[in-house]
């Protein structure tokens, strides 16, 4: 009598035929909301595990770089959870100064209207009613995605408690001199009319002109910015530049102005570099700007802020392009033009928010003396306070922070952090702190600049948790345990964190490791652009194939410090991984799998059952090794062959056997399914969480495993070394050869699936698996080999098993004979080609160990199956 389970009213309600993402994953989130799963308390005994999110902007919607970032963090935090971690992941979102004002500008220019008609105050209010209706629209897009944030944590950049930190250390960097106020070259946007960090600005390789310009008969500048010449207010040679060491002290007139200039010598000329000399325009470029402070040059602004042309003359009111040909014609007409190349490529600073051309601009700004800063941040990952994974990206950050400028943190807008200082009427300058008075009266006022969007979200780590107040939260969560983000805002947001939370928290780094992953590109490998066409929404995908399948197509391939690639086929083949578990499971179900946290004893197992056991015992293992490593893709990559090779492709078809057959082996077989898929599925969530946690409710519907109902606060595997069978791995592998070595015959002969086929195995004792013979013929659909039995063809299986078979009218002789024919040949050319590297001193002597013997090796599967294949080919009727 069968004990199988045919009936689907065995099948619990919640688990349908087919897996239908969208009638799991909401109701699964807010079920994890609802009940409080993400909350992290700073009350609890539990060690402290901390992420915070890189806070999205306000502006922002999901794209596959967020989906990717996110996918990773919440797979860390998930796990760690269930390690039985007070796991927090901190969220937020970024005020994204100048992205938010540019949209808010946007709106009003529709109505015909600027800030300046709304004024500061109104505007500001605009701006927050804005944030109010339609930003954070990323939020909901986290949750499509399964972010297990605790959200009652929210925070955003402009909130009280983050406003007042900013305050906070804006002061204490004020006072100890490392804010300081002054003049100097910064990048400018003359669209988004503010100054830019050098981080902001994108450099590519643009065509451009080369403009040789004859100042006089000894003196010729080559330019790319012909319009700059207007504010030249010297020229530079170097001082040990034999050619014209004599001109040194002397003057020439510039061209088109009437003024005249001097001849300096300066170390930083070039002399190799076109002629040797250089135009100084110290009020709109970084090196003259440092030449004119030696030599004491004017600096004559000759553009004003919006790219035009302010010097008095005939280019006055033309914008910086429209003066350019202008100015290089009115030089040709004097034959002042020595050279002209074009195109000329060259490197060429944009807006990272517009793409403007970025503008060298003589400004008065405030900015951040980062040389101690800077140096404590180096110093915490060189003493290995900070760990860098992977570790050959501490090169891209020592890079930057070894040669870190000070930091331009002033910005020419309305929305951001004011900076919190006021100027009086006699020149006075007072810095104001958390608390403290503004000073008032006649003449006072506040600076009208805003502080870079950077240096709030700098401080993020501490920020979030309640700083600068020593709240529980800061002594619970801080430092953050890992900080998860892309190599491209390495320089953007990582550095800078170091360097505030090293500052304000006394020393304690704001992170423990800093985790870098890549970019997500197309299959091919490009940068996705709307440009290129190839641009992947993960809401598309999330819609078409779900969470699920969108999240672990980019965890699969997400090596530390690689850019991922991603395609359409990828996540359908995603899809159908979540499919084959959903299939499985309910298979298992049907068949009276169940989860009562108690094996049965090793003595009542079967060989299958405790080769099953042993590879779950490796793959816990080594999944827990890759995680702490942090190689994602190679835990998906361990779990996605263990779930498809070993559990459904051969552990439920070597079951169903055992299943049908019923009695006390079946009983066995089912709590052993039952358990793998239990430890499974608690391995795959935090990748996937949506359709394991659906699966595990099921399986562990009405039993007592771990007295929970979601898989997400279920305990997570630990091996069990003592269940590790060697034996019984070797016993299945040798199995397993001999049944896909029988599939792959009848496959090549095209065999029905169903068609049985008579067979004599031969070998089984020897090889150690006689005990599943009756199994095999089960899984292969083989006969006995009766009194009318006659081979027809014989498979020699590596191992020493034998398999003839009596294919007559079932096979195609002929067809056969080609097949082994052509793979005959294929293996004796790779014998010829293996022995004629080992016969080769040069290649043995010069080659590391491991390659000749991966090639030793190949010569030894080669040569054994020519020995397969000639046996099988003599055993071919005639």
């Amino acid at each position: 009598m069968t004990e199988r389970l045919d009936n689907h009213h065995n099948v619990p309600p919640t688990l349908s035929a087919q897996y239908q993402p969208g009638e799991v994953e909401q109701r699964r989130y807010e079920q994890w909301v609802a009940a409080g799963h993400f909350r992290a308390s700073a009350d609890s005994d539990k060690p402290p595990y901390t992420i915070v999110i890189p806070p999205p902007n306000v502006t922002g919607s999901l794209h596959m770089g967020h989906a990717l970032d996110h996918t990773v963090q919440d797979a860390l935090i998930r796990r760690k959870r269930m390690q039985g971690f007070e796991a927090l992941w901190q969220p937020g979102m970024d005020h994204a100064g100048i992205a938010t004002q540019n949209v808010v500008e946007r709106q009003l220019a529709a109505q015909g209207l600027s800030r300046h008609d709304l004024g500061r105050e109104k505007f500001v209010e605009r701006v927050w009613e804005w944030k109010a209706e339609s930003g954070g629209r990323i939020l909901g897009q986290m949750r499509r995605l399964g972010d297990s944030v605790d959200w009652d944590r929210e925070r955003f950049t402009m909130d009280e408690g983050l406003s007042r930190a900013v305050q906070t250390i804006f002061k204490k960097l004020y006072d100890d001199g490392l804010i300081y106020r002054a003049e100097r070259i910064i990048n400018w946007c003359p669209r988004c009319l503010t100054a830019l960090s050098d981080i902001e600005v994108e450099h590519t390789d643009d065509d451009g002109e080369l403009i040789s310009i004859r100042y006089s008969d000894d003196v010729v500048v080559a330019t790319t910015r012909a319009e700059t010449m207007l504010g030249d207010t010297a020229v530079a040679v170097h001082p040990d530049d034999e050619r014209y060491r004599h001109l040194i002290g002397t003057e020439v007139e510039l061209p088109l102005t009437g003024r005249r200039i001097p001849i300096v010598g300066d170390e930083h000329v070039d002399p190799s570099f076109g002629t040797g000399m250089v135009k100084v325009t110290p009020a709109h470029d970084p090196n003259d700007f440092e030449i004119g402070q030696r030599h004491g040059l004017p600096s004559l602004t000759i553009m004003d802020e919006r790219g035009i042309i302010t010097a008095p003359g005939p280019f006055e009111g033309l914008d910086r392009y429209e003066a350019r040909p202008a100015i290089v014609a009115a030089l040709r007409e004097q034959g002042r033009i020595v050279a002209e190349k074009r195109p000329y490529v060259h490197a060429v600073g944009h807006c990272s928010r517009c793409r403007t051309t970025v503008e060298p601009r003589l400004s008065l700004q405030w900015f951040v003396n980062t040389g101690p800063l800077a140096k404590a941040a180096g110093d915490a990952v060189r003493d290995g306070r900070v760990r860098v994974e992977p570790a050959d990206m501490t090169k891209r950050y020592f890079a930057w922070v070894d040669n870190m400028h000070d930091w331009c943190i002033s910005r020419q807008l309305w929305w951001g952090h004011r900076i919190p200082v006021w100027y009086g009427p006699d020149g006075e300058t007072v810095c104001v702190g958390p608390g403290e008075q503004p000073p008032t009266g006649p003449g006072w006022h506040q600076d009208p600049d805003v502080l870079d969007t950077w240096f709030s979200s700098g401080l993020w780590p501490f920020s979030t948790l309640g700083w600068p107040e020593q709240t529980a939260d800061l002594a619970k969560f801080y430092p953050t345990s890992v900080l998860v983000t892309g190599y491209d805002i390495l320089f953007f947001w990582v550095a800078r964190m170091m360097m505030f939370g090293l500052y304000a928290m006394d020393g304690r780094a704001p992170f423990d490791t800093i985790v870098l992953h890549g970019l997500v590109r197309d299959q091919f490998g490009k940068k996705m652009s709307k440009s290129r066409g190839n641009v992947v929404d993960p809401l598309d995908w999330i819609d078409r194939f779900g969470a699920d399948a969108t999240r672990f197509t980019l965890a699969r391939g997400a090596n530390p410090g690689q850019d991922v690639p991603v395609s359409e086929d990828w996540v359908q083949g995603s899809r159908n991984f979540c499919n084959k578990l959903w299939n499985a499971t309910r298979f298992a179900l049907m068949n009276g799998a169940h989860v009562n946290g108690v094996l049965p004893e090793v003595t009542q197992l079967s060989t299958v059952d405790r080769w099953i056991l042993s590879r779950l015992q490796h793959v816990i293992a080594e999944v827990d090794e890759q995680f702490e490593a942090y190689e994602f893709a190679k835990v998906c990559d361990i779990l996605f062959h263990f779930a498809w090779d070993d559990v459904c492709d051969w552990y439920v078809e070597l079951s169903k056997p055992v299943l049908a057959g019923g009695g006390e082996p079946a009983a066995v077989t089912r709590r052993v399914l039952g358990h793998v898929l239990d430890q499974l599925l608690r391995l795959l969530h935090p990748v996937i969480p949506f359709v394991t946690d659906e699966l595990w409710s099921a399986l562990t519907s009405g039993s007592a495993a771990d007295g929970e109902s979601t898989v997400m606060i279920a305990a997570w595997p630990a091996a069990e070394p003592a269940l590790i069978d060697d034996p019984a791995e070797e016993e299945v592998v040798a199995l397993q050869r001999v049944v896909t070595e029988i599939r792959r015959f009848r496959s090549d002969q095209g065999l029905r699936p169903a068609q049985r086929v008579a067979a004599r195995l031969d070998g089984l004792t020897d090889a150690g698996i006689a005990a599943h013979d009756s199994l095999i013929r089960s899984l292969v659909r083989l006969d006995e080999a009766g009194a009318e039995f006659q081979a027809s063809a014989t498979l020699a299986v590596p191992g020493g098993v034998t398999v003839a078979l009596d294919t007559r009218g079932s096979i195609d002789v002929a067809a056969e004979r080609a097949r082994l024919t052509k793979d005959l040949a294929a293996a004796e050319k790779e014998v010829a080609q293996a022995r004629a590297k080992l016969d080769n001193p040069a290649f043995v002597g010069k080659a590391p160990e491991a390659v000749v013997n991966k090639i030793k090796d190949r010569l030894t599967v080669a040569e054994a199956d020519i020995a397969r294949i000639t046996t099988a080919l003599e055993a071919l009727p005639s």
